[in-house]
Order: C-alpha cells, then sequence, then structure tokens
C-alpha cells in the first residue's frame, strides 16, 4: 500500500481471535487510534484445523473464524456508528465466509449450538466444523445487517487459493484439496476481488450492486440461497447465543456488560 500511495498510514494492532481477552485488548487499541471507520474487514480465520477448543473454552475454529469477530465488531460499532452519522458516509462490514457453507459438509442442523464448547469430534469432522463456523459468518453478516441498518453488512466467498489456510493440513486433506479445485483455483491478488468489490460497488439491489444482508461469491454474483441461509430461526438463534456468550464472558472476567441488544426475533 506504501508504494501505492505513500500517503496511507498503516498501523499494526495485534489480535488473537480464538481469545476473546486479546480480541478486547486490540479494539481498545483501535478505538483510542481511530475517530472513524468506514470499511472493516473481516478476514482473518482458520480452515480444518484439528479438534481443540479455544482459550475460553469453544471449539477452535468456530471460535477464531465467528465468535472473536462477533466480539470485535460488537466492541467497535460505536465509532461504526458514529461514522455512518457522519454526512456522505457509506460504512460497510464485509465479513469473509466460504463457499463451504452451501455443502453438504454443514451439519444436519446447520450449527451444533450444544456441543459448541466440546472438540465435536465426528466423521470428517475438521472440514464439518470448518463449513458450521463459515455459515455462521453468512448468518451473523445478515443478522447485524437487520440489527444495525446504518452499516452494510454483507459476507463474500473469496474465492478457492493457497493464502496459507492449508498449512495444517495433512497429505490426504492437501491431494483431495488439489484434486477437488482444479481449474477452479485464483490467485491471491483474485481473491481479493470480490471483498474489494463488496467494499466499492454501488449499493443497492440491481446487478452489480452491494445489497446488505447479501452473501456472494466472485465476483458480485448471488448465488440460489441455501435452506440453511434462509432459516431466519437459526439466523435468530445464532445472534442470540452469540450475545449471552459474550455478555457471560464479560461477567466472568470482571468486564463491564456490553450496551444491551435489541430482540433478535423477526417481526
Amino acid at each position: 500500500m506504501k508504494l501505492l500511495n505513500p500517503q496511507v498510514q498503516i498501523r499494526f494492532v495485534p489480535c488473537d481471535l480464538s481469545d476473546l481477552s486479546s480480541v478486547r485488548q486490540a479494539s481498545n487499541r483501535i478505538a483510542a487510534k481511530v475517530s472513524r471507520i468506514d470499511l472493516f474487514f473481516c478476514n482473518a480465520g482458520v480452515m480444518a484445523s484439528p479438534a481443540g477448543l479455544s482459550k475460553d473454552g469453544y471449539e477452535q475454529q468456530f471460535a477464531t473464524n465467528h465468535l472473536g469477530h462477533a466480539l470485535l465488531i460488537d466492541l467497535l460499532m460505536p465509532v461504526l456508528q458514529d461514522t455512518a452519522a457522519l454526512h456522505g458516509s457509506d460504512v460497510r462490514i464485509i465479513i469473509t465466509t466460504s463457499q463451504a457453507a452451501a455443502t453438504p459438509l454443514v451439519p444436519k442442523r446447520g450449527i451444533e449450538f450444544s456441543s459448541l464448547k466440546t472438540e465435536q469430534r465426528m466423521l470428517a469432522g475438521r472440514w464439518r466444523r470448518y463449513a458450521q463456523s463459515k455459515l455462521a459468518n453468512m448468518l451473523y453478516a445478515k443478522a447485524l445487517n437487520r440489527q444495525y441498518p446504518c452499516v452494510t453488512t454483507v459476507s463474500v466467498h473469496p474465492g478457492i487459493g493457497y493464502t496459507g489456510l492449508q498449512d495444517n493440513f495433512n497429505v490426504l486433506d492437501r491431494f483431495v484439496m488439489w484434486a477437488t479445485t482444479i481449474g477452479k483455483r485464483s490467485s491471491v491478488k483474485q481473491l481479493a476481488w470480490n471483498g474489494l468489490w463488496a467494499a466499492t460497488a454501488p449499493r443497492g439491489p440491481a446487478k452489480g450492486q452491494v445489497q446488505g444482508g447479501e452473501y456472494y461469491e466472485p465476483v458480485g454474483v448471488r448465488p440460489k440461497p441455501t435452506n440453511h441461509y434462509n432459516n431466519t430461526a437459526l439466523e435468530d438463534e445464532l445472534w442470540d447465543w452469540t450475545q449471552e456468550q459474550l455478555e457471560a464472558w464479560e461477567l466472568r472476567a470482571g468486564l463491564k456488560v456490553r450496551h444491551s441488544f435489541s430482540s433478535s426475533q423477526h417481526s
């Protein structure tokens, strides 16, 4: 970025999304340094990692890919809302999800809430846990867009390519990934296109425009929604579960409980 524009200021803030205390520390640092946030990319994550629990006791992939992002968004939402209130602003949250959320890898129920505080060991578990967390990204983007209409929130699939997410794969996983993505792989540069489109395209419902709450595949394509994606009860349950977990964590940590949330229920 400095090569393209030497005037750009870049600040690195360390944040471990699998550790809610780290997320809170990062949000405090960011809020202390910036007075406005126009674009918020939720792009970090893990993929098909071995079974395990996060520091806070949640299934590792769900904790990293969903819960950490949810807390970071919530803690910085006041800055996002203040920015949205400024004349001419166009505030957006872009959450990176995956096409895996629209495959049979997703658990039958969509999200197995009752076992999210376990390692969720199951057949093809690492992939099913990943797909579950990516479905959560899609549904949470919809819920955020409904809860905070002043901020346009969407989820995007970047495409398939090598970015380092596959570093923990065994030989079999690497072969399956290679064999099933022949002709579908994108360069690292191309993997950024869909997110950049979602951040910069005009807002609206028409083709080529960005509509809040939607899921887009490269580039700017709205695929046919799955049953899980259209499941408003599942979306509401995810929202409520997430707020309950984050508020309970803050109480255990002796922190001031966050602002109250409006009802998740669709009217």
